[in-house]
């Protein structure tokens, strides 16, 4: 078998078929390295900004000075930032209409953090599904070139008079290219899918006990106040 055999021979050798799946496979794989690098900035500034806001809420400052902060940068602020702000308004405008009732007050600043958090978390999972798809389809896209390809070469080799090794060989390397390239495109997009669902679930549990905490402050704020004024 002198026949060359590395990987740019056998994919210009395919057949016409097994040529698009595997440039088809490429554009998804190149796809998938560009969703997984902005998702991996992505959650990074995500997590910069959660840290960043936690340590400012919790550092004493005033709850109003918190919520002009995050309403003049309401762009650049981060998901918490942005929940603690929804909260924030909606109870402001319920104290305005001169609700004094504790629990109507927790209720309408708890649903808007809840929308908020919705938002902020169909936000950061963009693009994730994407991943798992190509997780998923990727290598049954493979093997439908490398079934394609050797039936081609078999079929090929029906006319021949002595079928031997040498022969069948290409082929069969050819076919099984679209295979190796379609584990290639799925492998990472796995892997990344993976780790990136791990990450959204603590920031998912990192803003709901935000939510919690925040509420907690806002239900001793109203209880120990009698007027309508802000808290703290």
């Amino acid at each position: 078998m002198n026949q060359d055999l590395n990987i740019l021979q056998l994919v210009l050798h395919a057949s016409f078929v097994v040529q698009i799946v595997m440039a088809l496979l490429m554009l998804v794989s190149l796809a998938s390295w560009s969703a997984i690098f902005r998702k991996l900035f992505a959650i990074q500034r995500v997590k910069t900004h959660n840290e960043t806001f936690e340590k400012e809420f919790w550092s004493g400052a005033s709850l109003h000075e918190l919520y002009t902060a995050a309403s003049s940068k309401a762009q650049n602020a981060g998901p918490m930032e942005r929940i603690f702000a929804s909260g924030m308004r909606e109870f402001q405008k319920l104290r305005e209409r001169r609700v004094s009732d504790v629990g109507t007050l927790m209720d309408g600043a708890r649903r808007a953090m809840r929308a908020s958090f919705q938002r902020e978390m169909d936000e950061v999972e963009s693009n994730l599904s994407f991943l798992a798809s190509v997780g998923s389809v990727s290598p049954y896209v493979g093997l439908f070139g490398t079934v394609w390809g050797i039936m081609h070469a078999f079929t090929g080799l029906a006319s021949l008079q002595q079928v031997t090794l040498a022969t069948v060989a290409p082929g069969i390397a050819e076919a099984l290219v679209a295979t190796a390239i379609g584990l290639f495109a799925a492998i990472p997009a796995v892997i990344a899918y993976n780790r990136f669902a791990r990450d959204l679930d603590r920031i998912a549990i990192q803003h709901e006990t935000f939510i919690e905490e925040f509420s907690n402050i806002l239900q001793r704020n109203v209880s120990a106040q009698s007027s309508p004024a802000a808290p703290r």
